[in-house]
Parts: structure tokens; sequence; C-alpha cells
């Protein structure tokens, strides 16, 4: 009980301190905040919508978790940001009992306090996405099939089946072909590839297919190849096969990945691994699946074209369990590096987080332009990118104002990353003369605004970069200064 307290604690400092702080960011936040926004005016629990579009990005889990949080605390940071705290300190406490049932309390514990304080946990469980939901159900399935094999024991695959269907809820296909292809593989180095056949059993597969079908069945009843042609053709197949970042489909993405997101316990655990893992070293069945786990969910999704941070999520708990072993007897440098980093978190979530979550939001764009919206008011924005976080502060109509020959390049066109671009668009030669205009736009684009907009405009208010920037330059220049972000104009129809 000791240990659940003390990771109880740790979760509330780490976790879900300053929540409530802590601005909805473009491009991904903005999305899924937004997203559950409109479904809940629509009064629509089923189907995923953003810009009054149908919208197939993701499925229905992540969703009915923000709309959960909106009903208890409120359209707000908090809420939105809430289920993933939550699901962060579920999943070390899934470490930690996964951990007691491979090895023992120490060794649990460990692992669930150095996921807890590595870097890539820690951010993402402040992150309004859906990959820490996903951590749990994903590592739930590949838990209870380790617990059923080893145990001998057919019952714990019923609740494998389960929670893959929930990670099918959660994230689509790869809940279900990712830990299958671990356990395949797990199974292929056993030497035991009969026992898939006690794992396919027919009330394991219904099961699973009962889960999935509460919301794919609808779905594909409603909107048919709509929904087919988008969730299973643009964010699934061509997410694998075409890269929508290329400059990060580099083979060393998630090595480097891996580096960052365990730190601050990379360093001690280079050393001892070279200390430790001298020669060809067995391993044991446990080790083996812990090996296989972790290295099949980095070098699945170093092959995908597509290459985010978070999508090695899932690895770090098998490698977590694998490492803190080394840590047995070394109390000093774990107690040390776990209250560095209980002091270090919290300022760099107050110092460094929250400025730079504010320069990637439109906050602080919307407060400025929120007294000029009504009825008559056409909003427009013009930049680099389209700010969704400005739409959900603003709850705003706001078109993505682009020259005519821009506007060709990126609008929407099926099975292209361009069909993401669902948002309202406007052309400079579609300003319409008989409205007053709000337009917010990015610093960068000031020039090219005021080429192509007609008209007198008048501005209004302008978003200086976040105090961080500022801080810098003092600290190491010894003088200060702020950018700007953003500009906001007025054009009304007297200025003309």
């Amino acid at each position: 009980m000791v240990n659940l307290g003390c990771l109880l604690i740790l979760s509330l400092i780490l976790f879900f301190l300053g929540g409530w702080l802590i601005p909805i960011t473009d491009p991904t936040e903005s999305v899924y905040a937004l997203t559950a926004k409109e479904m809940l005016a629509a009064d629509d629990g089923l189907s995923p919508r953003i810009y009054g579009n149908f919208w197939f990005d993701k499925p229905i889990m992540f969703y009915r978790e923000l709309l959960a949080a909106y009903g208890l605390f409120g359209i707000n940071e908090f809420a939105a940001r809430f289920f993933p705290a939550v699901f962060a300190t579920l999943g070390i406490f899934l470490t930690y009992l996964f951990g007691v049932k491979l090895y023992d309390k120490k060794i649990g514990f460990a692992a669930a306090v150095m996921l807890a304080t590595s870097l890539e946990y820690w951010y993402l469980s402040h992150a309004v996405i859906t990959d820490m939901t996903l951590l749990v159900m994903f590592s739930i399935t590949l838990m209870s099939f380790f617990w059923g094999y080893r145990a001998g024991n057919e019952k714990f695959y019923l609740v494998a089946f389960m929670a893959s269907g929930l990670a099918v809820l959660t994230k689509g296909p790869i809940g279900f072909f990712l830990p299958g292809l671990i356990i395949l593989i797990f199974l292929l180095w056993k030497g035991d590839l009969r026992h898939l056949k006690k794992l396919l059993r027919p009330k394991n597969i219904l099961l699973f297919l009962a889960v999935v079908s509460l919301w794919y069945l609808p779905m594909t009843m409603i909107h048919g190849r709509e929904f087919f042609d988008n969730f299973i053709g643009v964010h699934n197949f061509l997410r694998a096969t075409v890269s929508e970042y290329p400059k990060t489909d580099v083979w060393y993405y998630y090595l480097l990945i891996s580096a960052i997101g365990f730190f601050p316990w990379t360093v001690p655990l280079i050393g001892i691994a070279i200390k430790n893992l001298r020669g060809l070293p067995t391993f044991n069945m446990t080790e083996k699946f812990l090996i296989v786990w972790t290295l099949t969910v980095i070098i699945f999704f170093q092959l995908c074209a597509t290459k985010y941070v978070t999508y090695t999520l899932p690895a770090m708990i098998p490698a977590m369990i694998f490492l803190a072993r080394f840590f047995v007897n070394r109390w000093r440098i774990f107690i040390g590096i776990t209250a560095g980093a209980l002091i270090i978190y919290p300022l760099i979530l107050f110092f460094v987080a929250l400025p730079l979550c504010e320069d990637n939001s439109g906050r602080r764009e919307a407060e400025i332009i929120l007294p000029y919206l009504d009825d008559k008011t056409c909003a427009v924005s013009h930049g680099k990118e389209y700010s969704g976080s400005l739409v959900f502060y603003t709850g705003a109509n706001i078109y993505r104002l682009e020259t005519r020959e821009n506007f060709e390049r990126i609008r929407p066109q099926k099975m292209s990353w361009t069909s993401k671009n669902v948002m309202p668009f406007m052309t400079f030669d579609e300003l319409p003369a008989d409205k007053k205009i709000v337009a917010v736009v990015s610093v960068d684009y000031d020039k090219s605004f005021l080429a192509n907009a007609a008209g007198k405009w008048k501005l209004i208010g302008e978003v200086e970069q976040g105090e961080l920037e500022s801080l810098i330059e003092k600290f190491f220049y010894g003088r200060e200064r702020r950018d700007l972000k953003s500009k906001i104009y007025l054009r009304g129809t007297e200025l003309r």
C-alpha cells in the first residue's frame, strides 16, 4: 500500500499539476479538443466532426473521454487534459503490478517510477491526444496474454481480446495488429506456434468483434464508403506508406527519440547496460517477452513512412520493467534521479512548457478578436498553419485565407494528406465587401496579407512571442527582445 500511495502522489505532482494552465495547442491538440466540442454542440456522441464536417481521423474512444470530461468540468483546458493524466496514472499502476507479477515489488516500483519520471511519458501525460489511452489498452492486451500464457489460464485471453477491441476503438486497426504481431513473434521465438489455436478461440474473437462493432458498425452503416475511404485509406494506409512529414523519415529517428524520451534515465542506463550486458546473454521466457514487445513496437514504426514522437510510447512499459532490474542495489542513483525529476519537471512546466504552448496556441489572439465577433463579422486567418485552437477558443467560423494559387495546391483531395484540410477556405478575391472583417495574420505573412487584401485595414492588436525567448536573450546576451507572433487587423465597411 505504501508503494501504491507513493505512486499516486507522484502522479498528482507530475501529471495533474498545472493542467488547467496549459492552453490548447496547434496543430494536434486543437483538433481533438475542438472535435469533441462540436460533437457536444451537435448532441452527437457517435460521429466525430470538426468545422461542421464529419471527421474520420481517429475512432471514438478518446472523443468520448473528452465529452465526459467536458460534462464534468466544462469546456476548458483542465477538462481536455484530465483523461490523459488519468490514463498516465493507470499506466504507472499497470507497470507496477506487472513488474510485481514478473519479478518483485522492488522492480515493479522502480519500473513505475522510472516510467513516470521519463521525459516522453511526462510530456504525453499532459497532451490532448489518444496515445495514453492507447498505451493502457495496448498494455492490458499484452499483459493479460502473458499472464494467461504463463499461468496456463485461458480466461485471461478474454481480457486481452476485450482490451484489444478498446485499443482499436482508440487508434484503429493498429490496436489489434501490433499486439498480435508481438504475440506471434514471441510464440515463434518460443517454438510454440501451436498455442495460437488456444488464443484464437471463437469466443475470444467474437468478444473482440462485439467490442469493435459498437462503433465501427454504425459508422459504416451511416457513412458508408466515405468513412472507409477516409479512415482506412487516408488515416491508416496512407499514414503507413506515405510520410506526412518526410524530414522525419530517417533510419535513426526512433533511436534518437528513445534516447531523449527516456531522459533522465538514459545516461545511467547506458553505463549499466555496458557493464552488465557483455557477451551474448541468454534470456528466460519473461525477458524474451519484454524484449519482443519493446523491439517490435520500435522496429514496426521505424518501418512506417509517417513518424511521430508519440508512436513508440507502447514500448516504454516493457522497456522500463526490463531495465529496472539493473537498479536493484543502486538505490542512491535511483532516489537521486527521482528527486531531481520531481523538482525539475514542475519548473519545466511553468517556465518552459507554458511559454512554448502559448506560442503554439491561438488563445491570446482569441481574447483580442472576441469583442469584434458578431453575426455581421467575417473572421479569417492567414499564415503557414491554420489555428484550430483559435476556433476552439472563439467558437467562431474562421476561414483559412489563401491566395487562389495556394488554395489550388492545398485544397482537399482524396487519398492525399491534403484531405485533412477540412477547415473553411476563402481566397483573397472572395473577401466580402459588405461585411466587417477581422483578420488574424501570422507575422511572417503580414506583407503577403497587406499586398493581397484590398481595402483599408486597421491594426487592432499584436501578439508577442512568449517570455521564454526573451529570458534566453536576456540571460545569454544581456538584452531583451520580444518578437511578434501575429497581428490582428480590422476592415469595416466604412474603411473601404
